[in-house]
């Protein structure tokens, strides 16, 4: 209501690969400044009021930052060492006493919005424990008594060879209760500061929420990450009034998260599970989606849907790894990305998740030397040798309108011409493994432009 917000630093955790992602969200979201970014950390100073920063989709922990400073130069002598860590973390303690007094007005913020990502129960549990220490944060501010805290610090690199981490956070810990009188209270602390030193830098960071800025409320049922996904719907260019689809969606967490940044678009998620459907169905409840994100049960073999009638297909293709797959993906990849390619409408994007061997794959089938894909009408598979292991990079695409294929003669080889034009690649981490997100773009080639579908064209039988 016409309040206006002082700038603050912020930094943020995210998952590997996720950096770029995370840098452009802050910019248009938050109209951040000063944005700087390294592997895992993504820095920056906002004046949009907390609850605007919470909703951050493509980050995973929230810090108020304290200092960002060089790597700590232990000396030679033993003797020196704690000393010189102390008076290196501690540094100025008017910067302490500021970022003390920025927390505690934070705090008072967070409290609409506290308990995000988890079980109602849980909160009403905690209910009188967030009051009772919601007071003591504000004595904290007026300056009656002293917050309470622990360090969480995380070492690697040269120091390491000096201290672990447990030395570390007990040494840094005694300076700021000795210098700050701060108390420690390893149980319930009123804050944490959380350390990171290597031999590249030392970061000094207060987290401001207990739970993962990743952790959905409005998601039931967990799948692919959820900042994964949210990455997989952005690189898509969803624009309002679009129909988007997801031929394989599993619970729907691409769909979930693609939903809540467009309002007026169409989404439709198919699988072959109904299990995983019924799964869907419960998340898309929870979310509050239902006449938005439309479900049937569907192979992605035979997308029934009309040619050219979609304007985005996004999918996490199974690796075989979380999710049982009734078909060889690797076998059936050629087959998938042609009912992907002949659904989508010209200038339409494809968005795909696929492991390391899938990716060297598709990038193989689609390489310029492959543009035209063959296939034997009869068995519907591929005759053309392709070797998974090979990593040739580039662009191109596989062939059109499956259905046409009805009306060839029997043993004629198909050959349709590339279409799918290879955008990007980006690496990202999935926790145990990493992925590869392509994306694609349908050209004009080979194609008459064909005007995509409204959402009343089309036909969704279930």
């Amino acid at each position: 209501m016409g309040e206006e917000y002082d700038c603050i630093r912020y930094y943020c955790t995210a998952g590997s690969g996720m950096e770029p992602f995370l840098v452009e969200e802050v910019k248009s979201k938050l109209s951040a400044t000063d944005v700087d970014h390294i592997s895992g950390r993504v820095f920056f100073s906002t004046c949009a009021p907390l609850e605007h920063v919470t909703k951050l989709k493509s980050a995973e922990r929230l810090f108020l930052l304290i200092r960002r400073d060089p790597p700590i130069s232990l000396p030679k002598f033993a003797a020196r060492t704690i000393s010189k860590i102390q008076r290196s973390i501690i540094g100025d303690l008017n910067s302490w006493i500021h970022t003390l007094s920025i927390w505690s007005r934070l705090v008072e913020e967070l409290k609409p919005v506290s308990g995000r990502g988890q079980k109602r129960k849980r909160e009403e549990e905690d209910e009188t424990r967030v009051n009772d220490k919601s007071l003591r944060n504000e004595e904290t501010l007026l300056g009656q008594t002293s917050p309470t805290f622990r360090v969480n610090c995380r070492c690697s690199g040269a120091v390491m060879c000096s201290f672990t981490s447990q030395d570390f956070s007990r040494i840094i810990g005694t300076a700021i209760r000795r210098q700050l009188g701060w108390k420690v209270d390893l149980r319930e602390p009123d804050l944490e500061v959380n350390v990171s030193i290597n031999d590249d830098h030392c970061i000094l960071g207060i987290p401001l929420l207990k739970c993962s800025l990743a952790s959905r409320s409005y998601i039931k049922h967990s799948g692919l990450r959820s900042t994964v996904a949210w990455t997989m719907a952005s690189l898509c260019s969803i624009q309002e009034g679009c129909v988007i689809l997801d031929p394989m969606c599993g619970v729907g967490t691409v769909l979930l998260e693609a939903a809540q940044e467009c309002s007026s678009t169409l989404f439709i998620g198919m699988d072959c599970s109904a299990a995983q459907l019924l799964k869907a169905a419960e998340n898309v409840e929870t979310a509050g989606l239902g006449g938005r994100v439309e479900l049937l049960q569907s192979s992605a073999m035979e997308i029934p849907l009309p040619s050219n009638s979609v304007d985005g297909v996004i999918c996490d293709v199974p690796f075989g790894r979380k999710f049982s797959c009734g078909t060889n993906v690797t076998v059936a990849l050629p087959k998938l990305i042609r009912e992907m390619e002949r659904v989508l409408s010209v200038n339409g994007s494809l968005v795909l998740l696929l492991s390391l061997q899938l990716s060297a794959l598709l990038k193989k089938l689609l390489s310029p030397d492959r543009c035209l894909l063959a296939t034997d009408p009869l068995t519907n598979k591929n005759t053309s040798n392709i070797d998974s292991s090979d990593t040739h990079t580039n662009t191109c695409r596989p062939d059109t309108d499956t259905h046409s294929n009805k009306h060839s003669s029997e043993g004629d080889i198909q050959l349709s011409p590339c279409t799918l034009q290879l955008q990007s690649i980006y690496r990202v981490s999935l926790g145990n493994t990493d992925g590869l997100i392509h994306k694609y773009l349908k050209t004009m080639y080979g194609h008459t432009a064909t005007k995509a579908h409204t959402h009343k064209d089309i036909d969704i039988q279930k």
